[in-house]
């Protein structure tokens, strides 16, 4: 299968690819041409999707088990995409966590389970990443951030904390990049109503929370957005896919809000 676009036969690597938004920035870089290396602590999820992926663009994919809180495991997944394919051109930090609480009885073990994941994930396969494309002289750092990276969210205290965290670091390390020709960004979506989280999971915790039905949750978040409607998979893929190219070129240290008009910060 020919396979023509804006990221032909770069090299990209997608962390926490199994399913959800992962998943899909995934199949979206590869139908704009990649070869993209999808991990996940999921390795049967990961796999499956590599290998759908595959099948319906055409480009290579590589799946790993990875856990990005590991020093070890990131680096040995940039040595593989280097053994592999000789480079990493594009890194996509999308692997992440929430778990709220209120400020007086979250454990504090869960707290740290969530800088540990967000934030230290994000910073061990940035670094990693790094390693390679200073040598190489050009690369891209994409963070998969939030709304609530730019404004506090209730009794998310965690969430939102390694999110401004995020940040600060996608600043820090887009100055300290800019000399190699590596860019950094991060791109804050606005809430994914569709995605597995919140179908399995948000929905029935906020009907109950509030007494309200999940169809009323959703109109309730829907109404928050100026232009009416949820962040769809879509929307930060074609953000993810901009910022990836050599048309984002002259854009490093940026956190792109898609939320709709409801973050504007």
């Amino acid at each position: 299968m020919s396979c023509e676009g804006v990221l032909l036969d770069r090299i990209a690597w997608v962390t926490g690819a199994a399913r959800g938004l992962g998943e899909a920035i995934s199949r979206r870089l590869a139908q704009e041409g990649a070869h993209v290396i999808m991990t996940d602590i999921n390795q049967e999820g990961v796999e499956a999707a590599a290998a759908a992926i595959a099948q319906e663009t055409g480009r290579r994919t590589l799946p790993m088990y990875c856990d990005v809180t590991s020093d070890e495991q990131t680096e040995a997944v940039v040595a593989k995409a280097v053994e592999v394919f000789g480079r990493l051109d594009i890194l996509v930090a999308n692997a992440g966590i929430v778990i709220s609480g209120e400020l007086t009885e979250i454990p504090v073990a869960h707290w740290r389970k969530v800088i540990e994941v967000n934030l230290v994930g994000y910073f061990l396969s940035a670094r990693a990443a790094a390693r390679v494309m200073k040598e190489q002289r050009s690369g891209v750092i994409i963070q998969i951030n939030s709304k609530s990276g730019k404004k506090g969210s209730f009794r998310n205290s965690a969430y939102a904390s390694s999110k401004f965290g995020g940040i600060g670091l996608t600043q820090s390390i887009a100055l300290e990049l800019a000399p190699y020709n590596v860019r950094v960004n991060a791109v804050c979506p606005g809430n994914l109503l569709d995605s597995p989280l919140w179908r399995e999971s948000l929905y029935e915790q906020y009907a109950k929370r509030w007494g309200i039905t999940p169809e009323e949750v959703r109109r309730r978040y829907e109404e928050q957005v100026p232009l009416g409607r949820a962040c769809t998979y879509d929307d930060v893929s074609n953000v993810v896919v901009f910022l990836a190219s050599d048309q984002a070129s002259y854009m490093t240290g940026q956190a792109i809000n898609v939320t709709g008009g409801q973050e504007m910060r």
